[in-house]
Protein backbone atom coordinates (compact mmCIF):
# COMPACT_ATOMS: atom_id res chain seq x y z
CA UNK A 1 0.00 0.00 0.00
CA UNK A 2 1.24 3.84 -0.36
CA UNK A 3 2.56 4.91 2.97
CA UNK A 4 0.74 7.88 4.47
CA UNK A 5 2.56 10.33 7.15
CA UNK A 6 0.02 10.91 10.40
CA UNK A 7 1.09 13.49 12.19
CA UNK A 8 -0.76 15.88 15.25
CA UNK A 9 -1.84 19.29 15.52
CA UNK A 10 -2.04 21.98 13.14
CA UNK A 11 1.76 22.80 12.55
CA UNK A 12 2.59 19.00 12.39
CA UNK A 13 -0.49 19.14 9.54
CA UNK A 14 1.32 21.57 7.70
CA UNK A 15 4.59 19.81 7.99
CA UNK A 16 2.96 16.61 6.47
CA UNK A 17 1.48 18.56 3.55
CA UNK A 18 4.81 20.25 2.38
CA UNK A 19 6.87 16.00 2.65
CA UNK A 20 3.86 15.59 0.01
CA UNK A 21 3.63 17.87 -2.08
CA UNK A 22 7.63 17.75 -2.33
CA UNK A 23 9.63 15.21 -4.92
CA UNK A 24 11.73 14.69 -1.93
CA UNK A 25 8.94 12.40 -0.30
CA UNK A 26 10.93 9.22 -2.06
CA UNK A 27 13.80 9.67 -0.01
CA UNK A 28 12.81 8.04 3.15
CA UNK A 29 13.44 4.43 1.51
CA UNK A 30 16.14 2.94 -0.87
CA UNK A 31 15.63 0.94 -3.76
CA UNK A 32 16.66 -2.54 -3.23
CA UNK A 33 19.71 -3.90 -5.70
CA UNK A 34 20.93 -7.53 -6.14
CA UNK A 35 23.30 -8.93 -9.10
CA UNK A 36 21.87 -10.97 -11.60
CA UNK A 37 24.83 -11.71 -13.49
CA UNK A 38 27.99 -11.07 -11.15
CA UNK A 39 30.90 -11.46 -13.54
CA UNK A 40 31.21 -11.45 -17.65
CA UNK A 41 31.80 -14.96 -17.70
CA UNK A 42 28.74 -15.42 -15.53
CA UNK A 43 27.30 -13.76 -18.13
CA UNK A 44 28.13 -15.41 -21.16
CA UNK A 45 27.48 -18.18 -19.80
CA UNK A 46 23.78 -17.06 -19.28
CA UNK A 47 23.63 -16.12 -22.86
CA UNK A 48 24.88 -19.97 -24.30
CA UNK A 49 22.01 -20.88 -22.12
CA UNK A 50 19.60 -19.23 -24.50
CA UNK A 51 21.61 -19.13 -27.86
CA UNK A 52 22.51 -22.91 -27.21
CA UNK A 53 20.75 -25.81 -28.78
CA UNK A 54 19.71 -23.84 -31.87
CA UNK A 55 18.04 -21.38 -29.00
CA UNK A 56 15.74 -24.71 -28.07
CA UNK A 57 15.41 -23.04 -24.36
CA UNK A 58 14.45 -19.66 -25.87
CA UNK A 59 11.89 -21.43 -28.45
CA UNK A 60 10.36 -23.47 -26.09
CA UNK A 61 10.10 -20.75 -23.06
CA UNK A 62 6.51 -20.68 -21.86
CA UNK A 63 4.56 -17.22 -20.64
CA UNK A 64 5.15 -16.70 -16.96
CA UNK A 65 1.84 -16.05 -15.82
CA UNK A 66 2.34 -15.49 -11.70
CA UNK A 67 -0.27 -12.94 -10.42
CA UNK A 68 -2.05 -11.92 -13.59
CA UNK A 69 -5.43 -12.69 -13.27
CA UNK A 70 -6.81 -10.17 -10.59
CA UNK A 71 -10.09 -9.03 -9.28
CA UNK A 72 -9.64 -4.99 -10.06
CA UNK A 73 -12.37 -2.35 -8.87
CA UNK A 74 -12.39 0.78 -10.87
CA UNK A 75 -12.52 4.07 -8.06
CA UNK A 76 -13.33 7.46 -8.20
CA UNK A 77 -10.40 9.27 -7.25
CA UNK A 78 -6.80 8.53 -7.06
CA UNK A 79 -5.52 8.80 -3.11
CA UNK A 80 -4.03 12.70 -2.39
CA UNK A 81 -0.85 11.40 -1.01
CA UNK A 82 0.07 10.28 -4.78
CA UNK A 83 -1.42 13.28 -6.55
CA UNK A 84 -0.86 16.37 -4.50
CA UNK A 85 2.50 16.11 -6.22
CA UNK A 86 4.39 17.84 -9.33
CA UNK A 87 4.29 15.99 -12.32
CA UNK A 88 7.61 15.34 -14.17
CA UNK A 89 9.50 13.28 -16.63
CA UNK A 90 12.61 11.80 -18.19
CA UNK A 91 13.40 12.45 -21.84
CA UNK A 92 13.22 9.82 -24.44
CA UNK A 93 16.29 8.93 -26.88
CA UNK A 94 13.42 10.34 -29.79
CA UNK A 95 12.75 13.57 -27.83
CA UNK A 96 14.30 16.02 -30.32
CA UNK A 97 13.38 13.75 -33.66
CA UNK A 98 9.59 14.33 -33.46
CA UNK A 99 9.10 15.86 -36.71
CA UNK A 100 5.66 15.18 -38.85
CA UNK A 101 2.70 13.00 -37.82
CA UNK A 102 1.90 9.26 -38.70
CA UNK A 103 -1.77 7.43 -39.01
CA UNK A 104 -0.31 4.19 -38.39
CA UNK A 105 0.49 2.83 -34.98
CA UNK A 106 4.26 1.98 -35.72
CA UNK A 107 5.03 -0.90 -32.98
CA UNK A 108 8.08 0.38 -30.99
CA UNK A 109 11.65 -1.38 -31.22
CA UNK A 110 12.10 -0.53 -27.18
CA UNK A 111 9.45 -3.21 -26.42
CA UNK A 112 10.74 -6.63 -26.47
CA UNK A 113 10.85 -9.51 -24.60
CA UNK A 114 12.43 -10.87 -20.81
CA UNK A 115 13.73 -14.54 -20.30
CA UNK A 116 14.56 -16.65 -17.43
CA UNK A 117 14.13 -19.75 -15.26
CA UNK A 118 11.67 -19.83 -13.07
CA UNK A 119 10.68 -21.56 -9.21
CA UNK A 120 9.70 -24.82 -11.26
CA UNK A 121 13.31 -24.67 -13.25
CA UNK A 122 11.58 -23.87 -16.84
CA UNK A 123 12.00 -20.86 -18.86
CA UNK A 124 9.71 -18.08 -19.02
CA UNK A 125 8.90 -14.98 -20.34
CA UNK A 126 7.05 -11.86 -19.89
CA UNK A 127 7.49 -8.33 -21.61
CA UNK A 128 9.92 -5.22 -20.81
CA UNK A 129 10.59 -1.85 -22.45
CA UNK A 130 14.22 -0.49 -22.83
CA UNK A 131 14.56 3.11 -21.31
CA UNK A 132 16.54 6.31 -21.98
CA UNK A 133 19.38 5.97 -19.24
CA UNK A 134 22.78 7.62 -18.95
CA UNK A 135 24.34 4.25 -19.59
CA UNK A 136 21.90 3.25 -22.63
CA UNK A 137 21.55 -0.07 -20.87
CA UNK A 138 17.88 0.39 -18.86
CA UNK A 139 15.00 -2.36 -19.26
CA UNK A 140 11.62 -2.07 -17.27
CA UNK A 141 9.39 -4.84 -16.39
CA UNK A 142 7.15 -5.61 -14.02
CA UNK A 143 8.58 -6.83 -10.47
CA UNK A 144 7.56 -10.21 -10.41
CA UNK A 145 9.18 -10.68 -13.55
CA UNK A 146 12.69 -10.43 -11.89
CA UNK A 147 12.08 -11.36 -8.56
CA UNK A 148 10.14 -14.49 -7.53
CA UNK A 149 7.04 -13.69 -4.73
CA UNK A 150 5.76 -17.69 -6.15
CA UNK A 151 8.26 -19.50 -4.10
CA UNK A 152 12.19 -18.90 -3.48
CA UNK A 153 11.40 -15.00 -3.21
CA UNK A 154 14.30 -14.23 -4.66
CA UNK A 155 15.65 -13.09 -8.45
CA UNK A 156 14.83 -15.30 -11.48
CA UNK A 157 17.71 -16.96 -12.88
CA UNK A 158 19.76 -16.56 -16.10
CA UNK A 159 17.55 -13.42 -16.71
CA UNK A 160 17.90 -11.83 -20.39
CA UNK A 161 16.25 -9.14 -22.28
CA UNK A 162 15.38 -9.73 -26.40
CA UNK A 163 14.30 -6.34 -27.78
CA UNK A 164 12.04 -6.66 -30.50
CA UNK A 165 11.42 -9.82 -30.44
CA UNK A 166 9.51 -11.57 -33.29
CA UNK A 167 8.53 -15.48 -33.83
CA UNK A 168 12.31 -16.70 -31.42
CA UNK A 169 14.00 -14.40 -33.78
CA UNK A 170 16.04 -12.07 -31.86
CA UNK A 171 17.04 -8.68 -34.14
CA UNK A 172 18.90 -6.87 -31.65
CA UNK A 173 21.00 -9.12 -29.94
CA UNK A 174 20.59 -10.60 -26.56
CA UNK A 175 20.84 -8.23 -23.32
CA UNK A 176 22.08 -10.26 -19.92
CA UNK A 177 20.72 -8.95 -17.10
CA UNK A 178 23.33 -7.50 -14.72
CA UNK A 179 21.92 -5.42 -11.74
CA UNK A 180 18.33 -5.47 -10.78
CA UNK A 181 16.97 -2.93 -8.84
CA UNK A 182 13.06 -3.02 -6.98
CA UNK A 183 10.86 -1.17 -4.25
CA UNK A 184 12.14 -2.47 -0.58
CA UNK A 185 7.75 -2.90 -0.23
CA UNK A 186 7.25 -5.19 -3.00
CA UNK A 187 10.17 -7.48 -2.49
CA UNK A 188 9.41 -7.27 1.12
CA UNK A 189 5.76 -7.51 1.58
CA UNK A 190 4.48 -8.26 -2.20
CA UNK A 191 3.02 -4.50 -1.63
CA UNK A 192 1.45 -4.73 -5.43
CA UNK A 193 1.49 -0.69 -5.95
CA UNK A 194 5.29 -1.06 -6.41
CA UNK A 195 5.32 -4.10 -8.31
CA UNK A 196 8.06 -2.76 -10.74
CA UNK A 197 11.54 -3.09 -11.38
CA UNK A 198 14.33 -1.46 -13.42
CA UNK A 199 17.26 -4.03 -14.56
CA UNK A 200 20.66 -2.58 -16.06
CA UNK A 201 21.73 -4.89 -18.71
CA UNK A 202 25.46 -6.10 -20.38
CA UNK A 203 26.13 -4.85 -23.93
CA UNK A 204 23.98 -7.18 -26.54
CA UNK A 205 25.27 -10.54 -27.90
CA UNK A 206 24.95 -12.22 -31.09
CA UNK A 207 26.00 -15.82 -31.89
CA UNK A 208 28.96 -15.93 -34.15
CA UNK A 209 28.22 -19.62 -34.96
CA UNK A 210 24.80 -21.57 -34.27
CA UNK A 211 26.41 -24.65 -32.96
CA UNK A 212 27.33 -25.42 -29.18
CA UNK A 213 30.38 -26.68 -27.48
CA UNK A 214 31.40 -27.36 -24.26
CA UNK A 215 30.66 -31.43 -24.12
CA UNK A 216 28.95 -33.74 -21.68
CA UNK A 217 28.71 -32.69 -18.05
CA UNK A 218 29.37 -35.85 -15.05
CA UNK A 219 29.11 -35.47 -11.77
CA UNK A 220 30.66 -37.23 -8.65
CA UNK A 221 29.20 -39.95 -7.29
CA UNK A 222 26.28 -39.51 -4.79
CA UNK A 223 25.16 -42.42 -2.63
CA UNK A 224 21.77 -41.41 -2.56
CA UNK A 225 19.33 -40.34 -4.76
CA UNK A 226 18.40 -37.43 -2.64
CA UNK A 227 22.13 -35.86 -2.87
CA UNK A 228 21.89 -36.46 -6.34
CA UNK A 229 18.93 -34.14 -6.75
CA UNK A 230 20.13 -31.80 -3.97
CA UNK A 231 23.01 -31.61 -7.04
CA UNK A 232 21.26 -31.66 -9.88
CA UNK A 233 18.93 -28.18 -8.26
CA UNK A 234 22.46 -26.51 -7.43
CA UNK A 235 23.48 -27.10 -11.06
CA UNK A 236 20.35 -25.48 -12.52
CA UNK A 237 20.69 -22.62 -10.26
CA UNK A 238 24.34 -22.02 -10.65
CA UNK A 239 24.66 -18.22 -12.03
CA UNK A 240 28.18 -19.03 -13.71
CA UNK A 241 28.22 -21.94 -15.89
CA UNK A 242 24.82 -23.16 -18.38
CA UNK A 243 24.39 -26.63 -18.07
CA UNK A 244 21.29 -27.71 -20.34
CA UNK A 245 19.46 -31.87 -20.00
CA UNK A 246 20.47 -32.39 -16.62
CA UNK A 247 19.37 -35.69 -15.31
CA UNK A 248 20.22 -38.08 -12.28
CA UNK A 249 20.93 -41.63 -13.48
CA UNK A 250 21.97 -44.75 -11.37
CA UNK A 251 25.28 -46.01 -11.61
CA UNK A 252 26.05 -49.78 -11.92
CA UNK A 253 29.24 -52.21 -11.68
CA UNK A 254 29.56 -55.70 -12.77
CA UNK A 255 31.76 -58.30 -12.03
CA UNK A 256 34.73 -59.04 -14.40
CA UNK A 257 35.11 -62.37 -16.85
CA UNK A 258 36.13 -65.13 -14.21
CA UNK A 259 35.91 -62.36 -11.13
CA UNK A 260 32.83 -62.98 -8.93
CA UNK A 261 33.28 -60.03 -7.12
CA UNK A 262 31.65 -56.65 -8.81
CA UNK A 263 34.15 -53.98 -9.95
CA UNK A 264 34.02 -50.17 -10.54
CA UNK A 265 33.24 -50.20 -13.93
CA UNK A 266 30.14 -47.61 -13.89
CA UNK A 267 27.73 -47.27 -16.72
CA UNK A 268 24.77 -44.42 -16.72
CA UNK A 269 22.08 -45.06 -18.08
CA UNK A 270 18.51 -43.10 -16.98
CA UNK A 271 16.52 -45.94 -17.58
CA UNK A 272 17.49 -49.14 -17.97
CA UNK A 273 17.01 -51.53 -15.24
CA UNK A 274 20.28 -53.55 -13.93
CA UNK A 275 21.53 -56.73 -15.05
CA UNK A 276 21.60 -59.84 -13.22
CA UNK A 277 25.16 -59.75 -11.04
CA UNK A 278 25.19 -55.61 -11.57
CA UNK A 279 25.89 -54.08 -7.95
CA UNK A 280 23.74 -50.84 -7.41
CA UNK A 281 27.24 -47.95 -6.48
CA UNK A 282 24.68 -44.63 -6.11
CA UNK A 283 23.80 -41.92 -8.51
CA UNK A 284 25.23 -39.28 -10.91
CA UNK A 285 24.01 -36.13 -12.60
CA UNK A 286 24.58 -36.00 -15.87
CA UNK A 287 23.85 -33.42 -18.93
CA UNK A 288 25.28 -30.81 -21.27
CA UNK A 289 27.88 -28.13 -20.38
CA UNK A 290 26.69 -25.29 -23.06
CA UNK A 291 29.53 -22.93 -24.35
CA UNK A 292 29.02 -20.83 -27.86
CA UNK A 293 30.87 -18.29 -29.97
CA UNK A 294 29.48 -14.72 -28.95
CA UNK A 295 30.01 -10.88 -30.59
CA UNK A 296 29.23 -7.93 -29.08
CA UNK A 297 26.48 -5.67 -30.63
CA UNK A 298 26.85 -2.61 -28.31
CA UNK A 299 24.87 -1.06 -26.06
CA UNK A 300 20.97 -1.61 -25.90
CA UNK A 301 20.35 2.16 -26.30
CA UNK A 302 22.41 2.28 -29.25
CA UNK A 303 20.54 -0.29 -30.85
CA UNK A 304 16.80 0.46 -30.21
CA UNK A 305 16.83 3.75 -27.99
CA UNK A 306 15.33 4.23 -24.87
CA UNK A 307 11.52 4.98 -24.16
CA UNK A 308 11.60 7.92 -21.74
CA UNK A 309 9.49 7.55 -17.67
CA UNK A 310 6.98 9.86 -16.80
CA UNK A 311 5.83 10.01 -12.98
CA UNK A 312 2.84 11.76 -10.88
CA UNK A 313 0.40 12.27 -14.18
CA UNK A 314 -2.69 12.83 -13.39
CA UNK A 315 -4.67 9.73 -14.60
CA UNK A 316 -7.37 9.80 -17.71
CA UNK A 317 -4.58 10.41 -19.95
CA UNK A 318 -4.33 8.48 -23.37
CA UNK A 319 -1.89 5.80 -23.40
CA UNK A 320 -0.83 2.90 -25.81
CA UNK A 321 -0.16 -0.76 -23.96
CA UNK A 322 2.34 -2.66 -25.59
CA UNK A 323 3.30 -6.69 -25.40
CA UNK A 324 3.16 -9.85 -25.64
CA UNK A 325 -0.71 -11.33 -24.74
CA UNK A 326 -0.85 -15.10 -24.56
CA UNK A 327 -3.14 -17.68 -22.96
CA UNK A 328 -6.66 -17.67 -23.35
CA UNK A 329 -9.65 -15.81 -21.80
CA UNK A 330 -11.78 -17.59 -18.85
CA UNK A 331 -14.17 -18.30 -21.85
CA UNK A 332 -11.29 -20.43 -23.29
CA UNK A 333 -10.73 -17.99 -26.13
CA UNK A 334 -7.16 -17.59 -27.32
CA UNK A 335 -6.81 -14.35 -29.11
CA UNK A 336 -3.35 -13.81 -28.89
CA UNK A 337 -0.36 -16.13 -29.27
CA UNK A 338 2.49 -14.61 -27.76
CA UNK A 339 4.71 -14.69 -30.53
CA UNK A 340 4.67 -10.79 -32.01
CA UNK A 341 4.55 -7.44 -30.35
CA UNK A 342 0.29 -6.26 -30.35
CA UNK A 343 -0.82 -3.11 -28.80
CA UNK A 344 -4.05 -1.67 -27.10
CA UNK A 345 -4.73 1.50 -26.46
CA UNK A 346 -7.63 3.63 -23.94
CA UNK A 347 -7.34 5.90 -21.35
CA UNK A 348 -5.97 5.18 -17.60
CA UNK A 349 -8.12 5.59 -14.53
CA UNK A 350 -7.83 4.91 -10.66
CA UNK A 351 -7.73 1.13 -9.66
CA UNK A 352 -7.56 -1.17 -6.26
CA UNK A 353 -6.73 -4.59 -6.27
CA UNK A 354 -6.98 -6.10 -2.67
CA UNK A 355 -5.35 -9.56 -4.22
CA UNK A 356 -2.16 -7.14 -4.88
CA UNK A 357 -1.90 -4.95 -1.82
CA UNK A 358 -3.14 -2.48 -4.48
CA UNK A 359 -4.33 0.61 -3.00
CA UNK A 360 -3.29 3.43 -5.66
CA UNK A 361 -3.11 1.36 -9.03
CA UNK A 362 -3.83 2.54 -12.16
CA UNK A 363 -5.85 0.14 -14.95
CA UNK A 364 -6.90 0.64 -18.73
CA UNK A 365 -9.29 -0.62 -21.01
CA UNK A 366 -7.79 -3.67 -22.85
CA UNK A 367 -8.34 -6.80 -23.89
CA UNK A 368 -4.93 -8.54 -23.38
CA UNK A 369 -4.80 -11.54 -21.77
CA UNK A 370 -2.58 -12.07 -18.86
CA UNK A 371 0.06 -14.50 -19.83
CA UNK A 372 2.85 -13.30 -21.53
CA UNK A 373 1.40 -9.51 -20.76
CA UNK A 374 3.37 -8.76 -17.92
CA UNK A 375 5.07 -5.82 -17.69
CA UNK A 376 3.82 -4.76 -21.03
CA UNK A 377 5.04 -1.03 -21.30
CA UNK A 378 1.63 1.12 -20.78
CA UNK A 379 3.02 4.31 -23.32
CA UNK A 380 1.84 8.33 -22.36
CA UNK A 381 2.22 10.72 -24.94
CA UNK A 382 3.51 8.09 -27.74
CA UNK A 383 4.93 9.29 -31.23
CA UNK A 384 3.96 7.08 -33.94
CA UNK A 385 6.48 8.32 -36.29
CA UNK A 386 9.41 8.66 -33.96
CA UNK A 387 8.08 5.27 -31.82
CA UNK A 388 8.67 6.85 -28.21
CA UNK A 389 6.92 8.06 -25.68
CA UNK A 390 7.28 8.21 -22.11
CA UNK A 391 6.75 4.95 -19.67
CA UNK A 392 3.62 5.76 -17.43
CA UNK A 393 3.07 1.92 -15.99
CA UNK A 394 3.55 -1.47 -16.41
CA UNK A 395 1.18 -4.28 -16.47
CA UNK A 396 1.00 -6.76 -13.37
CA UNK A 397 -2.43 -8.39 -13.73
CA UNK A 398 -5.28 -7.89 -16.03
CA UNK A 399 -9.27 -8.58 -15.05
CA UNK A 400 -12.65 -9.60 -15.99
CA UNK A 401 -14.71 -6.49 -14.34
CA UNK A 402 -18.21 -7.15 -16.11
CA UNK A 403 -17.85 -11.08 -15.41
CA UNK A 404 -18.34 -12.02 -19.25
CA UNK A 405 -15.28 -14.79 -19.14
CA UNK A 406 -13.83 -12.16 -21.24
CA UNK A 407 -10.19 -9.93 -19.88
CA UNK A 408 -11.29 -6.15 -20.81
CA UNK A 409 -9.01 -4.69 -18.09
CA UNK A 410 -4.93 -4.32 -17.00
CA UNK A 411 -3.50 -2.85 -14.08
CA UNK A 412 -0.73 -0.70 -13.34
CA UNK A 413 1.45 0.33 -10.17
CA UNK A 414 1.14 4.20 -10.37
CA UNK A 415 4.42 5.80 -11.61
CA UNK A 416 5.27 8.06 -8.43
CA UNK A 417 8.44 9.84 -6.80
CA UNK A 418 9.38 6.54 -5.51
CA UNK A 419 9.78 4.93 -8.82
CA UNK A 420 11.69 7.53 -9.99
CA UNK A 421 13.73 6.81 -7.36
CA UNK A 422 14.50 3.18 -8.31
CA UNK A 423 14.53 4.33 -11.92
CA UNK A 424 17.43 6.92 -10.72
CA UNK A 425 19.11 4.35 -8.80
CA UNK A 426 19.64 1.36 -11.74
CA UNK A 427 20.42 4.27 -14.36
CA UNK A 428 23.20 4.98 -12.10
CA UNK A 429 24.66 1.11 -13.04
CA UNK A 430 27.28 1.16 -15.78
CA UNK A 431 27.26 -0.94 -19.07
CA UNK A 432 29.90 -3.81 -19.65
CA UNK A 433 30.94 -6.43 -22.62
CA UNK A 434 30.74 -9.87 -22.30
CA UNK A 435 33.05 -10.34 -24.87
Amino acid sequence: MKRTLAFGGVAAGLLATALVASPAHADHFKPKAKPLAETNFAAKQVAAFWFGQKMANLVNATPYGAETKVAVKHVSTMPKSVTDVKPGVVSSSGEKKATGTSKNVNLPRTTGKVFFIGADHKPHWCTATALQSLHKNLVATAGHCVYDTVKDKDLMDKWVFVPGYYNGKTPYGIYVGKMAFTHFDFTTYGDGDFDYAFVAVYNGVLPTDGGTSGGKYESRLYKSKWDAYKAKDQLAKDKTTAYSDLKVVPVYAGPKPGDKSPSPSPSASPSAAPSPGKTLLGYKVVGLKLSIGLKDVGKLGDNVGGQGLAYNQKVGQPTYVFGYPSGSHPDGNYAFSGKTLKYSYGKTFPATASALKGEALQGIKSSFTGEGASGSAWLYKYNNSTRFGYLNGVTIGVSDTDGNNRYDTSVSPYFDGETLAVYKAAAATPSANIV
